[in-house]
């Protein structure tokens, strides 16, 4: 092991999060395993949830950090509150100050978040992107999960369908997700 090695922290992996929009709805999903280096810790956690800020909901899905996670989970529904029906403007706010506040740099996460009509992925880059062809994944397994939703746009299957076919596919491949999911579907 090298010194980098030993000083980068104990070792927290993967998750996998997909958002697949088809139909006038967005359906985000997240798998529930935690996994310390080889070790799976936890097997049903939530890292998809419901948000309700100004009236309006929104749903976001995290890969990262679980505290880190939540406190951008927080500072989103604030924003949102701030500008109620405007999830993109509340998304390029958050992404600014997460790049810019010192404390916000240190975060350790990334977000799929949609309001059932736009769909957005959230990076600590300041990114906020729209994702081509109506899907975005995030973790260890989301080029897998990504790869699977977009081979199942063109078929007949909803949102919902496609998320969880994707996820199954992410979870047989990639040691750090499983099947456990959290499904949450949203409307625009």
């Amino acid at each position: 092991m090298t010194q980098d090695t030993q000083n980068a922290g104990p070792g927290w992996h993967g998750t996998t999060i997909i958002g697949v929009r088809k139909g006038g709805q967005v359906v985000i999903a997240g798998d529930g395993q935690v996994s310390l280096g080889d070790t799976v810790i936890k097997g049903t956690a939530r890292k998809v949830r419901r948000l309700n800020a100004g009236g309006k909901d929104a749903v976001a899905g995290f890969a990262g950090s679980t505290a880190d996670a939540f406190t951008l989970l927080e500072r989103l529904e604030a924003k949102l509150e701030a500008s109620p029906g405007q999830l993109a403007r509340a998304c390029v706010e958050l992404a600014k100050d997460w790049r810019t506040d010192k404390y916000l740099q240190k975060l350790e996460a990334m977000l799929i978040v949609s309001d059932g009509r736009d769909l957005f992925v959230v990076t600590g880059a300041g990114d906020v992107l729209d994702p081509e062809h109506d899907v975005a994944a995030i973790g260890s397994g989301g080029n897998y999960a990504l790869a699977a939703a977009r081979g199942l746009m063109e078929s007949d299957l909803d949102a919902e369908a496609i998320a969880r076919k994707a996820m199954g596919i992410a979870s047989d491949i990639c040691v750090y997700t499983n099947g456990n999911l959290t499904v949450e579907t949203i409307s625009a």
